[in-house]
């Protein structure tokens, strides 16, 4: 296998990854909604998250060749995207990939802060945020 061809695979993976981490974030959410269990619903932002930073990890292994380890490397490789393509830049994705950290990774799994409402409005973000991210792999 060229190393071409490995790369596809993992990028190929990492979208997988965060459309399977969105989909169980999803029902577990809903599941944690209908049982009242405040583990589930945190346990799901965090699947939530987890599928951001999947689909990010995507789109920086393919413009720079690199997997971030850290979610500040990942900020620092995302600014540098967008000093290179003003696409990214204009869909917001680094603004967008820290909002996401802010309300699904501290707020929710960490702190514990359920607030349903703002939970459905990030389903809706995290579903958009992997399209935008699917749409500039395929330029």
């Amino acid at each position: 296998m060229t190393m071409r061809s490995e790369k596809i695979l993992r990028i190929k993976m990492f979208i997988d990854d965060a459309r399977n981490f969105l989909r169980k974030g999803v029902e577990e959410f809903e599941e944690g909604l209908k049982t009242n269990d405040q583990y589930k619903i945190r346990d799901a932002a965090e699947k939530m998250w987890n599928a951001v930073i999947n689909a990010t990890n995507a789109l920086i292994l393919q413009r720079l060749d690199i997997v971030p380890t850290r979610h500040w490397e990942r900020r620092k490789l995302l600014e540098k995207l967008e000093d290179e393509d003003p696409r990214i830049e204009e869909l917001g994705i680094r603004d967008r990939y820290e909002a996401r950290e802010k309300y699904l990774h501290e707020m929710t799994s960490y702190d514990g802060i359920i607030d349903i409402d703002m939970l459905k409005r990030e389903i809706a973000k995290v579903k958009k945020y992997i399209a935008d991210i699917e749409s500039l792999l395929k330029h």
